[in-house]
């Protein structure tokens, strides 16, 4: 096979072939093996080269498919000699399947990387040193997910091809996957007539598509536009089946009992949910506090917010809907008996809102995120607001995958 047109031939030629030894993993879940270059300056370090699919203490065989200005990449051609961490995977697709990276290693190692990783980052990205605790482990680490949205392309003669996930590596080719281990039992149950409908159904697509699958409180949802419930420590949500909502029901009551108690410090009798969705902590803490606002610029999302807060018989519980340049223009609590619970996005905070954020001034801030490195980013610029990280607690929301929420608790400085 021909290497890419683009193809760099330093420091190795197209698909040559390395025994190495991996000693640890990336935030990606991808082995990381290091190799001395015969030609390399004195001062030269080690070269990188990312493994997919090996593990840390072991000797596999790669095949070299790209050469980055500071690394190269390959493909795992064989494990020589395998970790003892290594377990068989339970999907017959992993390694083709680009949903999951970690179904080969044991789940409390798994733990044990995930943590080591956010420490990694809080030092790299931000630099702090600061206590990252031990993740909290998903109780289901199969079956948990409660939201699944298979794609397919473009029918072509009719006919629709694969329906299912990205392929490892890739930004375009589709994996068909005609069932998923992490996904709820009742999607596992559903998903063959969903799969099979749209097939049937194949001529009048017009274009790709992604379906939805969402596990709720009476069944399994498939129109996006669909009003669904979810219930959390006792307390109803109603949300659309399309819109955001975490996604792991296991985990949950663990997770918002977490925030509520790091948030309920230090005297602090108000809150503020700043980007508060369908309302999952304003309500879920609301118990802790005097006064709740949760603050939304999508209307509908406020809606849905304001219609759960009077569902659960919450009225000390108000929900706003801001501008992205007010959030807490309308906000009229003591910013000293105040915290502020935040979950943005994976893009993490913009600027401006972080500039808010040091104006209004809060007594806490606990500060929830599906994406550690834009997390540290914006500890950068908090810390220049006058705010100091005590400790980072990751859950482990998405067994499996590289993917970790973490809840970081933070504090006026003196």
């Amino acid at each position: 096979m021909r290497p890419h047109k683009k193809f760099k031939a330093t420091p190795f030629p197209y698909h040559h072939e390395l025994t190495l030894e991996v000693d640890s993993l990336s935030n990606l879940g991808i082995g990381v093996a290091r190799v001395t270059l015969p030609d390399a300056e004195p001062d030269q370090g080690p070269w990188v080269v990312f493994v997919p699919f090996c593990l840390p203490g072991e000797t596999v065989r790669a095949r070299i498919y790209r050469n980055d200005s500071n690394c190269s990449h390959a493909d795992l051609l064989e494990v020589v000699r395998p970790s003892p961490d290594r377990v068989e995977p339970r999907c017959f697709l992993f390694g083709s399947c680009g949903g999951c990276q970690y179904q080969h290693l044991s789940y409390s190692k798994q733990l044990q990387w995930k943590r080591q990783q956010v420490e990694e980052l809080t030092v790299r990205l931000a630099n702090l040193t600061i206590p990252v605790l031990e993740p909290i482990a998903s109780p289901k680490e199969w079956n948990y997910r409660s939201k699944l949205t298979p794609h397919f392309d473009k029918p072509k003669n009719g006919e629709i091809g694969p329906i299912g996930f990205l392929a490892h590596g890739t930004r375009n080719r589709l994996v068909d996957v005609p069932q998923c281990p992490i996904a709820m039992e009742a999607i596992t149950e559903a998903f063959p007539a969903v799969r099979k409908e749209a097939k049937e159904r194949a001529s009048t697509f017009k274009k790709g598509v992604t379906l939805l699958l969402r596990a709720h409180q009476n069944g399994v949802e498939t129109n996006h536009r669909a009003v669904i419930s979810e219930e959390v420590n006792g307390l109803t949500f109603h949300f659309l089946a399309g819109d955001f909502f975490q996604n792991n029901p296991s985990i949950l009551p663990a997770f918002v009992d977490y925030v509520a108690a790091e948030a309920a410090q230090d005297g602090c009798t108000h809150l503020v949910d700043a980007y508060c969705g369908s309302g999952l902590f304003a309500l879920s803490l609301s118990s802790k506090f005097e006064q709740v606002a949760g603050v939304e610029v999508s209307e509908s999302s406020a809606d849905f917010a304001r219609r759960n807060a009077e569902l659960n018989h919450l009225p000390h519980v108000q929900i706003l809907t801001s501008s992205a340049e007010g959030i807490f223009e309308d906000i009229t609590f003591p910013a000293e008996q105040t915290a502020l619970v935040i979950d943005p996005p994976r893009k993490g905070c913009t600027p401006g809102f972080l500039e808010q954020l040091a104006q209004f001034g809060p007594k806490r801030v606990v500060y929830v995120s599906c994406n550690p490195a834009t997390q540290m980013r914006d500890f950068v610029l908090l810390d220049e607001a006058g705010y100091q990280v005590e400790k980072i607690q990751p859950f482990d929301l998405f067994p499996h995958t590289k993917h970790l929420e973490c809840v970081a608790t933070l504090t006026r400085k003196p």
